[in-house]
């Protein structure tokens, strides 16, 4: 089925929006409540500061507001320069819309402009029920499973680094999770296998054990 070129615009837009999830390991909330400026993208220095999130919440704060990562997984990764790529372009051909909204990233409740860069096509800020919407359009017809969600971008994120042999470590650290336990619980069976020669702590001992049985010399009998 041919899609409409409103559905084309739509996945233009939001483009750069994919690249975080599967090129940064963004989880959806942290995309939508990207701004722009060196907060959170420090193109100079290649630098992706995951500081917030966009929630929506009509019992707190009205409805949308701005607040820390989920499980406290702030932190500055390396900015990919095709992610980057992306951006600029998002940047310079939609562009972002700004808005006044409370953040409680510091604890504290300020409101403040914010330079959103993902928005609906009438300029309005994104609901994670809105997103679906889109998500199940887009999965239909590029033939992803049901079971394939936003999220599942960060697990290919994740587990590309590690089939190309980054470091558990360093998984982690693009991950921005708490401890390295959290990453090897998640993606345990994506770590990279390898092989254990057969019977290598039985040859070493066999090895240990025929030396013990070898004949004394006169020299070690004094």
């Amino acid at each position: 089925m041919k899609r409409s070129t409103t559905d084309q615009n739509q996945r233009v837009e939001y483009r750069a929006a994919i690249w975080l999830g599967a090129g940064e390991g963004l989880r959806l909330g942290e995309v939508l409540g990207m701004e722009d400026g060196p907060r959170c993208a420090d193109f100079d220095r290649g630098e992706l500061h995951v500081v917030q999130q966009l929630r929506h919440s009509p019992e707190h704060f009205g409805g949308f507001y701005l607040s820390t990562p989920k499980s406290g997984s702030a932190g500055t990764v390396d900015l990919d320069a095709v992610v980057t790529e992306e951006l600029t372009a998002h940047i310079s051909d939609v562009g972002p819309v700004e808005f006044e909204l409370p953040d409680i990233t510091t604890g504290e409740r300020r409101t403040r402009p914010v330079a959103v860069l993902f928005t609906s096509s009438r300029g309005k800020l994104l609901t994670d029920t809105y997103w679906s919407e889109l998500w199940a359009d887009w999965r239909e017809a590029a033939g992803w499973p049901k079971e394939g969600t936003f999220h599942s971008l960060r697990h290919f994120f994740a587990t590309t680094l590690m089939s190309n042999g980054v470091e558990r470590q360093g998984v982690q650290k693009a991950l921005r999770h708490a401890n390295l336990r959290i990453t090897l619980e998640t993606y345990v069976h994506w770590l990279p296998k390898k092989d254990r020669p057969r019977g290598l702590v039985g040859n070493l001992l066999r090895q240990a054990d025929g030396k013990r049985r070898e004949p004394s010399t006169g020299q070690d009998r004094i």
